[in-house]
């Protein structure tokens, strides 16, 4: 793995110090990595994203910022506003693509159109979307992305280790879930039954490829779509992220996406 997605708001920039120490400790330099960070916008102007931009790099411990995204799209400016300022930081070499996250498709639009005035393009929208929720299928975020040829990022791909299967086969461990997982409606008894036909279909595709149900989900997740989707599956041991990579060891075939995209139609969200 050599791409990392962090951003301003985690931690107020301690996720991004924590990457950098981290890189450094692994004797990675600038160059070795691909690294993603966010612009926070709630409660502040446009301007912010150029009088913060030394800031993330200090962060970061003047590791480049290959890619800089608006974190979410209210703010006090409009999105053109804020596509000229990311610009600026292009021509000053701060930052080298553009993104944003949470866009809807309008705005991803807008944001895409006022950077051509400027001789760039969105390079991505990093949005939620998993095989348990597929709602940017139906909102015109996934056809504006193909159209306009920008790379949607999935975060949550595995819903939040829903599509590991671990809950299916011990509903006990839903007594134990805190945090954002207790109330995503993913999570209920009767959306894990519901869910489970979808479950045992990864259970079996990955036992005839060796790999696990996880392994499977992510592997349509970025295939399926062709080159559009690319997700960052989070990981909170190394075994889990071993597994990840995992993902890009083996092919699904056209049957077996097939096969899976109809079992997960029905779950535009929960």
């Amino acid at each position: 793995m050599n791409w990392f997605d962090t951003a301003e708001a985690y931690g107020q920039g301690q996720s991004e110090r924590t990457l950098a120490h981290a890189l450094q400790s692994a004797g990675k330099s600038d160059g070795e990595v691909i690294i993603a960070t966010k612009w926070w916008p709630m409660f502040r102007f446009a301007s912010s994203i150029k009088n913060t931009i030394e800031d993330r790099l200090s962060c970061l411990e003047n590791f480049s910022i290959d890619l800089h995204q608006v974190h979410q799209p209210f703010s006090f400016s409009a999105v053109p506003s804020e596509m000229e300022a990311m610009a600026d930081l292009v021509a000053a070499g701060k930052i080298r693509a553009i993104g944003v996250s949470n866009f809807s498709a309008s705005d991803m639009g807008r944001a895409d159109r006022a950077l051509h005035r400027r001789g760039l393009f969105l390079a991505s929208n990093q949005v939620k979307y998993s095989l348990l929720d597929r709602r940017i299928e139906s909102n015109g975020i996934l056809a504006t992305a193909k159209a306009l040829d920008i790379t949607l990022i999935a975060y949550s791909p595995l819903e939040q280790g829903l599509l590991t299967g671990k809950f299916h086969r011990n509903p006990d461990l839903l007594k134990e879930l805190s945090g954002l997982r207790k109330w995503m409606p993913s999570f209920r008894t009767r959306k894990i039954k519901r869910s489970l036909p979808l479950i045992e279909a990864l259970e079996e595709i990955g036992a005839a490829h060796g790999v696990t149900p996880a392994n499977v989900a992510l592997n349509w997740l970025v295939h399926f779509h062709g080159e559009t989707i690319v997700a960052i599956p989070g990981a909170t041991k190394v075994k889990q992220a071993a597994d990840n990579v995992a993902a890009l060891n083996f092919e699904l075939s056209p049957k077996e996406l097939s096969r899976i995209d109809q079992l997960s139609r029905e779950f535009r969200y929960g």
